[in-house]
């Protein structure tokens, strides 16, 4: 079996190539390289043990795209490859609908031109909003507040409208929380442009020295030690989501949502002297003001993915803040 991953040497794609590969799965990475970098390839290729083979295209090139759906004999797609920070799709909303949304028609299109009709598709937490009530489950209302998240909506959709089209097409939605951590080898991991939009990237500069404050938005919120609570699932786990949705699609038809989280939250503060303790740094950080569209509470109700799935978060706080931490000193000392 042969599976296209788009985005596939970005954080999750990449942990996601390698988790395909050891379950026997051959690999076609598409990437346009616009938020990753080509030495990640070679990295993966030092995981694995084994080339993979790797096309560097724009999804918006429709006949780019085809051409690998032509020289590849593709079974499966997992589509992760989209614009993804949430501040800057506010400011740039065209390019964010732009790129989001028509990649993935395009994708679709050369699906259903070749023929593959199973697609696992990159959705987020970001599509519930401020929830009413936690855990979330999958069939909480959706209402983003981003356009970020709503380009993440306006997908799911799309992909549901052409499975109820095409009774052939098997669509999985994965809404992902908040994904850390990094792969045990150290060899890989989450690798931002610019300034970090996450926790977990901000605060392994912070400790490397490449950023001086860590700033904490918001210390009076109904929680436990003030800081906002968010559902965090270490990468890897995250990755084996998607070889366990694979074989769902296998033989099942139809549209599969399932949230991917560890169903517990942990707070800023938390994660924060999580990783002090166990990587032995300091991390500096300080309160700053609530910061617009936060919620306090944020997490999921994983239970339908344990059940139908057979797939289960096996990583705690402490994996996820060492395994960060191991990818920062390496990606520090290989100057990647």
């Amino acid at each position: 079996m042969r599976v296209l991953v788009t985005g596939g040497l970005g954080f999750i794609g990449s942990h996601t190539v390698v988790s395909l590969i050891s379950n026997g799965y051959d690999v076609v990475i598409v990437d346009d390289l616009s938020n990753s970098k080509l030495s990640v390839l070679d990295r993966l290729e030092t995981i694995c043990g084994k080339s993979i083979d790797f096309e560097q295209i724009n999804l918006l090139d429709y006949n780019s795209l085809d051409q690998v759906f032509f020289k590849y004999a593709i079974d499966f797609v997992i589509h992760f490859a989209a614009f993804k920070a949430v501040g800057e799709s506010q400011e740039k909303p065209l390019e964010y609908y732009q790129n989001n949304l028509v990649s993935l028609i395009n994708v679709l299109n050369c699906m259903r031109k070749h023929s593959v009709f199973k697609i696992v598709f990159s959705s987020s937490a970001c599509v519930y909003g401020t929830p009413d009530s936690c855990p979330i489950p999958e069939t909480a209302d959706i209402r983003p507040q981003n356009v970020y998240g709503r380009t993440k909506a306006v997908c799911e959709s799309i992909l549901q409208d052409t499975s109820a089209a095409i009774s052939e097409f098997s669509v999985a939605l994965l809404r992902y929380f908040n994904p850390i951590g990094a792969h045990e080898s150290g060899l890989i991991g989450e690798d931002p442009n610019g300034i970090p939009n996450n926790l977990m990237p901000y605060i392994t500069q912070v400790a490397a020295g490449k950023r001086e404050l860590l700033t904490v938005y918001g210390n009076d919120y109904p929680t436990p030690d003030g800081t906002g609570v968010r559902d965090y699932i270490h990468v890897c786990d995250l990755a084996d989501g998607h070889v366990a949705v694979l074989k769902k699609l296998e033989n099942n038809t139809g549209v599969f949502i399932y949230n991917l989280g560890c169903g517990r939250g942990y707070s800023v503060l938390e994660v924060i002297h999580a990783f002090e303790e166990v990587n032995h740094v300091n991390v500096n950080y300080a309160i700053g003001p609530r910061r617009s569209g936060d919620s306090a509470v944020c997490f999921s109700n994983p239970a339908k993915a344990n059940k139908e799935l057979g797939w289960y978060a096996k990583h705690d706080i402490k994996d996820m803040c060492r395994d960060s931490w191991r990818w920062e000193c390496y990606a520090r000392d290989h100057e990647v």
